[in-house]
């Protein structure tokens, strides 16, 4: 009986030692209409019944003709918070970037961007009704303390880093003014890239996963042109990804269409960096999700799972 029982405990022992999968749900580019108010309601409703550890939001909270007002944040605040479980959100071009459109109502970008960081990241905790404690960037580099909405954290051995990549080109275009606001935040979010990297070496860490809202695989060239706002963080990516040597998952919106693919090739363009995988999301008419499970146990630790409502189909 004795031997029985110490079998039993050992297998116990066993199965609780290891981790469980984490299950989270991103999604991005949405609402983009009053009418899709009442589809994203449906899915955050149904995000809630999974019961994911946390969601992602990839930005783009309202469409770019829709004018980029504080009550249009306001919206959208009120919105992340009707989530159940925590919510990190990663800002996008609509609600900043693009905001100088006559249609998005004239506004000055960095004026707007300084309103949705004092508006979505008023301290270290997630958004949504469970809190999740995070890590700013604000906090571990204080030459950057502006930069409250880049952030980290640790679930599962896996690193989770939300970086402000919009798209838009990164806001490299248009005039003097976003120029310059992109080379301080290109300077800071590289700084960022590496701290993740370092921190994942440091830590003996399973892997990275980073959410951002632009699409920086759109066209080869973004990889190689000057005028690309992504090539210095592409190089970036794949040159840490190459020494690394662990999974990496890259989650972003932008194009509208699901997508997963492995982007990256090695920096002598021979072999695809095959430890990196892209995660384009759906979004626009498309009011859907993404579940993503990570599985620490296996050496190809990604899932994925379209998390569609049916009544959310435009056909």
């Amino acid at each position: 009986m004795k031997l029985l029982l110490t079998i039993i405990f050992v297998l116990f022992s066993i199965s609780i030692s290891k981790a469980q999968p984490l299950r989270f749900v991103a999604f991005g580019d949405m609402p983009y209409s009053v009418q899709d108010e009442v589809r994203y309601k449906r899915l955050i409703e149904e995000i809630n019944k999974t019961k994911p550890n946390f969601s992602i939001s990839v930005g783009d909270i309202k469409a770019g003709s829709i004018p980029c007002s504080d009550a249009n944040n306001e919206r959208a605040f009120q919105e992340f918070q009707n989530f159940h479980g925590p919510l990190i959100y990663s800002i996008g071009d609509n609600e900043w970037t693009d905001c100088h459109r006559e249609e998005a109502g004239s506004f000055n970008p960095t004026e707007r961007l300084n309103a949705i960081r004092a508006k979505f990241f008023p301290s270290n905790q997630s958004l949504g009704q469970n809190k999740l404690t995070l890590v700013r960037q604000a906090d571990v580099q204080s030459q950057f303390k502006s930069y409250v909405e880049n952030s980290y954290w640790i679930r599962n051995k896996f690193l989770f880093v939300s970086i402000n990549i919009p798209g838009s080109n990164n806001n490299f275009e248009r005039n003097l003014e976003s120029v310059q606001e992109y080379f301080q935040r290109n300077s800071a979010n590289l700084a960022w890239i590496d701290y993740a990297f370092q921190l994942a070496k440091k830590q003996a860490l399973a892997g990275i996963i980073f959410a951002y809202q632009g699409d920086m695989f759109y066209s080869p060239s973004q990889a190689t042109e000057l005028s690309s706002g992504y090539r210095d963080t592409l190089n970036s990516l794949r040159q840490h990804a190459e020494s690394l040597h662990k999974p990496i998952l890259l989650i972003h919106g932008d194009s509208h269409r699901l997508k997963i693919d492995q982007p990256l090739m090695t920096t002598n363009q021979k072999y695809v960096l095959e430890n990196v995988f892209r995660l384009q999301l759906m979004g626009a008419d498309q009011v859907q999700a993404v579940e993503i499970t990570i599985d620490a146990e296996k050496q190809a630790p990604f899932s994925f799972r379209p998390l569609i409502v049916r009544s959310n189909s435009q056909q």
